[in-house]
């Protein structure tokens, strides 16, 4: 493959502009974040943006959750699949959260609109955040939900504002949703963050001009894409193979999920092919094909490629295979609700498959799922209803040259922000007593995997609480002689005579003065065990990463 660069084009020019689309989407962000309503946007950055050209590839894309990477065009592409392009209209805005289409739960809302110069389609802005509650049969969404129906209100696409004004859609979220005021204020956000993206890519255009931009932009592809393929041509030829299970589906509790991953690299391409995983689900793991795409494009940025901006030419090399009916590529009426469990999994497996191929790369396993604690109830301080929606922190592997992080969000998330106890402490009727690292839950080896943490609620008013914790059965594994991590742990009123432990519980009634006591598993280690040095034996002890114990039982201390 030939490839040719614009040679009347200044390359200076040619930075000024890849940044600038970059600086705008950051502006997008920034906008949307500061904008919004809820806690879990503005405090937490479950949010992301981007900009698209008018073939709706990625020109920028902020900062936010790997986890939608290359993900928000298959919106603005569903409507003109669905309309014709001729049904873009200046002044339009449109809203989508339908499973199937955007791949994610219906929580995830991606409202976007085409950017008009001129009377013609110049490019696309697109924002996507997580709105708190959907109408769900559970408030704020169900762990136990068995079809898409259950999880709320589902929309798309359909025209959210038309020439500027609101359309009938804008009523039907208010009358669905449980929290209105909150919803339509972060709606009212997203619709800020369009607008601030309109305004950078009319800038731009005034600036240089329809003609140069778009050179600019053809020159970045190809610049990205000759990046691109450089790195999966450095790889090896062949195939490479890993697989794992998720604890169940919420559903059939002693069912694991297989995922199988499949990664082939010839020259310059690669292909990543899941269609051997477990087929859709009773329970809601599932996920559509756009998201498994996006999750796997995340473990391709991660191992192979992670130096390069992500455009529209970041993943020419690449292509997916994903089967329809699988818990990768679910059809409805399968429920999603907790579509990013698999995810998490399927980013691990990807370093493991390609650990023979590129040792000097890869890490081990990350404690890799979100493990959510939502809370809901009624706060008698304000008088008011409450929904809250937590990840929790845990341990990343280790890689060769060293220890994994500890207290990590998880890979699939990225940028998404630990909610401050202040924050949450003021706004909801619960206490956390300890929030501390989970020592000697990473893995052992020459280089230690990340620990998890421990975080214990107390509430003080009766509430219903829900848990989708994973990866006990396949814990974060460890890589070239490094040891397993342990998985997560959660313990109801721990020492009382109603203890009870779950991974899992949807709504489930606590009391006030009742305890919920989280503990996250680590990341995987990496290498000998008998390599580590005692020096850092010792410093793990004194900065209380492991235990006297637990020194002299794994490393012989």
């Amino acid at each position: 493959m030939t490839l040719q660069a614009v040679k009347t084009l200044d390359p200076v020019t040619v930075e000024i502009i890849r940044n600038a689309l970059t600086s705008a989407a950051d502006d997008m962000n920034a906008t949307l974040i500061r904008s919004a309503y809820s806690p879990i946007i503005y405090e937490g950055g479950d949010c992301v943006v981007a900009l698209l050209d008018p073939e709706h590839r990625v020109l920028g894309q902020s900062a936010g959750l790997p986890l939608f990477l290359g993900n928000l065009e298959t919106c603005s592409l569903a409507v003109e699949e669905k309309y014709g392009r001729e049904v873009w209209k200046d002044g339009d805005i449109w809203v989508l959260n339908d499973s199937y289409l955007g791949g994610t739960h219906l929580n995830d809302v991606t409202i976007f609109a085409p950017i008009f110069d001129d009377g013609a389609v110049v490019g696309f802005a697109a924002t996507r955040a997580h709105w708190m509650d959907m109408g769900s049969k559970d408030v704020g969404g169900s762990m136990d939900s068995i079809d898409i129906f259950q999880e709320g209100f589902r929309m798309g696409p359909v025209k959210l504002l038309e020439a500027g004004v609101e359309t009938s859609v804008v009523d039907l979220i208010r009358t669905n949703v449980r929290f209105p005021y909150q919803t339509i204020g972060d709606m009212h956000a997203m619709i800020a963050a369009l607008r601030m993206g309109k305004t950078r890519i009319t800038e731009l255009v005034r600036r240089f001009g329809l003609e140069q931009l778009n050179a600019a932009r053809d020159e970045i592809f190809r610049q990205t894409e000759v990046i691109e393929r450089e790195a999966v041509r450095s790889i090896p030829d062949g195939v490479y193979k890993a697989e794992g299970v998720l604890d169940n589906d919420g559903i059939n509790l002693d069912m694991p999920i297989p995922i199988k991953l499949t990664i082939t690299v010839a020259g310059d391409t690669i292909d990543f092919d899941v269609r051997d995983s477990s087929d859709q689900t009773v329970g809601p793991v599932n996920c559509g094909i756009a998201q498994a795409v996006s999750g796997l494009r995340v473990g391709y940025k991660l191992l192979i490629s992670p130096h390069s901006n992500s455009n529209g030419g970041s993943f020419r090399p690449m292509t997916t295979q994903v089967r329809e009916g699988s818990v990768l590529g679910a059809m409805a009426p399968a429920p999603c609700q907790w579509y990013f469990s698999h995810l998490g999994l399927l980013i691990d497996l990807v370093s493991k498959a390609m650990a023979v191929a590129m040792p000097e790369r890869v890490t081990a396993a990350s404690h890799g799922d979100s493990m959510i604690i939502t809370t809901a109830g009624f706060d008698p301080r304000f008088g008011r209803n409450f929904v809250t929606m937590e990840a929790t922190l845990g341990g990343w592997g280790a890689w060769g040259g060293s220890d994994g992080e500890s207290a990590m969000i998880n890979n699939v998330n990225g940028s998404l922000k630990d909610l401050p106890i202040e924050m949450l402490e003021t706004r909801y009727p619960f206490r956390i007593n300890e929030y501390s690292f989970r020592p000697n839950s990473g893995g052992q080896g020459q280089w230690r995997g990340g620990n998890g943490v421990v975080r214990e609620y107390e509430f003080l008013a009766d509430c219903a609480v829900g848990l989708w914790f994973e990866r006990s059965i396949s814990p974060a594994w460890g890589l070239f002689g490094g040891s397993d991590a342990q998985g997560p742990e959660v313990v109801i009123n721990p020492g009382r005579t109603d203890e009870f432990a779950t991974l899992k519980a949807n709504a489930r009634k606590v009391k006030a003065g009742d305890i919920v006591r989280l503990a996250v598993g680590g990341g995987g280690g990496f290498g000998d065990v008998s390599k580590r040095s005692r020096k850092d034996i010792t410093n793990d002890i004194d900065n209380g990463y492991i235990t006297e114990d637990f020194a002299r039982s794994h490393y012989g201390y």
